[in-house]
């Protein structure tokens, strides 16, 4: 059944390519001063409704075509000009003069940015960009480069501090990992997203251990793209939707662009990023190199990193061009360790782990070949590939009072992960009922071969990630396996425009996922003499092949020119691999039949803004999952409980989600010199598991949801100089599907609730000529808390947040 409807829908999609109407028209004209003395160069003219913009020639010729009729609102911008706004009437070809009047007094670039941020920067993605449509779907963007925060130690609070309702781990470690999630989902590695950078994978195993060791510096990123849960259609179904990290790109008017940014910080931090940027004829290029190192707050926390990237672009002609990326990221963390509840209480800032390291090195490559077939239609293909592993060794016990035994030898695991895909869009526009209609279809192959060891370290205090089986055949958990995987998939999405104000966005995905496990583990038993009754090595071979499909639609009512109401319904879907269940954690016990997560996100909201000062967003969102994975607390024996990991059960969630933004300054007066703006970003969530064949789960809240997530601030400044004060709360929020609160009796520190917390932030920046001086505070107040209680490294524990920290910062630029 699911297959015939399948193919009736695609045989609607593909039918209506071909079908062709006449109602289509070409905008174009010329930008000028409105004195009339000269044309504009650069200039951006935007089409508000259809989120399209073009930049003028050395003539301030610019030019749309195939537009259908319709009421358009255009802006224009130009540095050193003032915003010019107009309606016009599209019924015909039409060729217009748009009139920039001088601005009245000369204004920095900085405020001139900030000023470009107001009109173009409406947090959201376009409905089509690229060969990707993001019609009728929750999407934010985060423009980094307007962000007064630091951007050198990666403070995610901050750079995320207009995206609504995600939580955040805390790693203190520079913003080498980044671990973001929302909606009840473990933010964990952000691992319930699909995590890309400019266009392609960058996680582990997209199906077979999707947690990402590798984030791209917040310092070489241009913007970054969220979209929640109906993201699922054309970025993998996972129910946290897609991350894709925007980097900056070639500059197109210079052959060589260099920025220095060196800074200093808390605990030895220092942090040197690098980059060069130009374009040389045909051929583009953007480089960068960061160095990091520095101590955490806590004994047995230094850490250093090395992140190189690599882009080079070619234009064959204006309609082609291909494009390489390299992305290189290699450090060492040595780790201290986590918590018990008393423990933290007592003194957050204790470690007793002297021996645990953790070692990542990632090799990321790409190639991307972008193709405009005609004035309709897009192509491009994307080819990535993945050469990376991490390794941990150290003590990890699921006491975590317990003292390391610094003569037994330490647990090694070794991760490598070896894979490559392809994906390829055609996005191609035609008339249906003289509108405009877009036709998106894509297929991506997905192969990945990865292997995961456990076993024994050596017993000494250094970063050996070497295994001493030999010395310790009797080491408990021991095993050897290897992960091929294979993903096939096909999916498509089409906007019809019903109305000039209404679109309905249909869309469907297509997917085989074929899992392998390969490998052998050891079944070890001691006497109480710590002598070996048992040690067998028992083969584990299994396969797992699955396909089905998504579906999903999407709904755009466009009220005003700057209104927006949204609304849609997409499935979602998330694989279980061996990998969940071939480590051995001795923090909680894995059911070994353990199958997929599946169920469906709904969205309806409101975005907009009102005239130059007010820009908001507005919704609700309902999460549903059927067999749920989470971990519970359950009854071993009479005097015995442990921690179990497996299918919980089904579980909703729901809630507001609400971004206001609001232009203080520029309401109450015309002085571009100064600026005042508030935002307050604003999450209230429920959740409950509804059925449950476990004890003491159903009726029971999800776990990772604070009730209250809240995030406001102020941005202020005059001329240059400019600043940011940010405010943070999260209400309490449980870790287990049995809501255990904390204990301060526990000595494991990975059973309870997470505390409510707030944190104050302040960021300072000051800009003259080529030089730019960045200061700050993060948690002002100097409260103590922490946002994670780790099952496994670099716990387990309680992972405390840092203290008061400051940072400073010097940039040089050349261009």
């Amino acid at each position: 059944m699911l297959t015939l409807f399948f193919k009736r829908i695609l045989f609607v999609m593909l039918f209506t390519v071909s079908f062709i109407a006449t109602a289509q028209y070409q905008l174009s004209g010329k930008v000028v001063s409105q004195d009339g003395a000269s044309a504009i160069e650069n200039a951006e003219v935007y089409v508000t409704q259809l989120g399209i913009s073009k930049t003028t020639d050395a003539l301030g010729v610019f030019s749309f075509s195939n537009l259908p009729s319709g009421n358009y609102q255009l802006v224009a911008f130009s540095f050193e000009f003032e915003v010019v706004e107009m309606m016009l009437t599209v019924s015909e070809d039409k060729n217009i003069i748009i009139e920039l009047p001088l601005l009245g007094e000369q204004l920095s670039e900085v405020l001139i940015t900030k000023r470009k941020e107001r009109i173009f920067a409406l947090r959201q993605l376009r409905e089509v960009e690229g060969t990707a449509i993001y019609a009728g779907k929750k999407t934010e963007v985060v423009l980094v480069e307007n962000l007064t925060a630091n951007l050198a130690s990666g403070n995610a609070r901050q750079i995320y501090s207009q995206v609504v309702g995600l939580n955040i781990y805390e790693n203190n470690d520079a913003g080498l990992q980044l671990n973001i999630g929302g909606r009840g989902l473990n933010p964990n590695r952000s691992a319930n997203f699909n995590t890309r950078q400019n266009g392609y994978d960058i996680s582990a195993d997209v199906l077979g251990y999707p947690e990402s060791y590798y984030t791209p510096p917040a310092e070489a990123i241009e913007s970054i793209e969220v979209v929640r849960g109906a993201a699922s259609l054309q970025y993998g179904t996972q129910f946290g939707g897609l991350i894709n990290f925007k980097l900056k790109q070639p500059e197109k008017d210079k052959k060589i662009a260099w920025i220095s940014r060196q800074s200093l910080g808390s605990n030895d931090l220092f942090t040197s990023f690098n980059s060069l940027s130009g374009t040389v004829g045909k051929v583009g290029y953007y480089t960068y190199f960061n160095y990091k190192k520095g101590n955490d707050f806590r004994p047995n926390s230094q850490f250093d990193s090395y992140n190189a990237f690599a882009h080079v672009d070619y234009s064959f002609s204006e309609k082609t061009k291909v494009a390489f990326e390299f992305s290189y990221l290699d450090y060492l963390a040595q780790q201290p360790g986590g918590l018990t509840d008393a423990q933290f209480e007592a003194d957050p800032t204790f470690s007793n782990r002297t021996r645990n390291w953790f070692d990542v090195n990632w090799k990321l490559y790409s190639l991307r070949l972008e193709h405009e077939i005609s004035e309709k239609t897009d192509f491009s293909l994307n080819l990535f590939a993945l050469d990376a592993s991490r390794k941990s060794v150290g003590f990890r016990e699921n006491r975590v009072s317990q003292d390391d035994d610094l003569e037994a030898p330490r647990e090694l695991i070794v991760g490598n992960f070896n894979n490559w895909g392809a994906e390829a869009r055609v996005l191609t526009r035609y008339n249906l009922f003289e509108k405009e209609s877009t036709l998106l279809l894509g297929a991506k192959y997905y192969q990945s071969e990865n292997s995961e060891q456990q076993g024994p370290g050596t017993n000494g205090t250094d970063a050996n990630f070497d295994f001493a089986t030999a010395t310790y055949p009797d080491y408990a958990r021991q095993s050897d396996f290897t992960f091929p995987n294979l993903n096939l998939a096909f999916f498509g999405e089409n906007i019809f425009k019903l109305s000039d104000k209404f679109s309905v966005t249909p869309g469907f995905r297509v997917e085989y996922i074929k899992t392998q496990s390969e490998g052998e583990y050891k079944n070890i038993i001691l006497d109480l003499a710590g002598n070996p009754i048992t040690n067998e090595t028992l083969p584990d071979n299994r396969e797992f092949d699955r396909s089905f499909v998504l579906f999903g639609v999407g709904l755009s009512y466009k009220a005003t020119s700057v209104t927006e109401f949204y609304g849609n319904l997409s499935q979602n879907y998330r694989s279980v691999t061996f990998n969940d269940i071939r480590i051995i954690n001795p923090s909680f016990s894995v059911d070994p039949n353990i199958t997929d997560e599946q169920g469906y996100t709904f969205d309806l909201g409101v975005r907009g803004r009102f005239k130059k000062y007010v820009s908001y967003d507005v919704g609700a969102f309902l999460l549903s999952y059927q067999d749920r994975l989470g971990v519970i607390v359950r009854e071993v024996s009479d005097i015995q409980e442990e921690r179990f990991r497996g299918n919980i059960g089904d579980a909703i969630t729901y809630g507001i989600e609400s971004f206001i933004d609001w232009n203080i300054w520029e309401t109450i007066s015309e002085n571009k010199k100064f600026r005042l703006n508030t935002f307050v970003n604003l999450a209230v969530t429920e959740s409950e598991y509804t059925s449950s064949q476990e004890t003491n789960v159903e009726g029971k809240e999800v776990e990772f949801i604070p009730k209250f997530n809240l995030k406001t601030g102020v941005g202020f400044g005059y001329k240059n100089f400019l600043g940011s004060l940010q405010y943070t709360y999260l209400s309490k929020q449980f870790t287990d599907a049995t809501n255990s609160p904390r204990d301060l009796e526990s000595q494991s520190g990975i059973i309870g609730e997470i505390p409510a917390y707030d944190i104050l932030d302040l960021s300072l920046s000051y800009t003259y000529n080529r030089f730019k001086l960045e200061t700050g505070i993060n948690n002002v107040l100097n409260n103590s808390y922490f946002t994670r209680r780790a099952t496994g490294y670099p716990g387990p524990g309680i992972l405390p947040s840092q203290p008061r920290t400051w940072y400073a910062l010097l940039q040089f630029k050349l261009d």
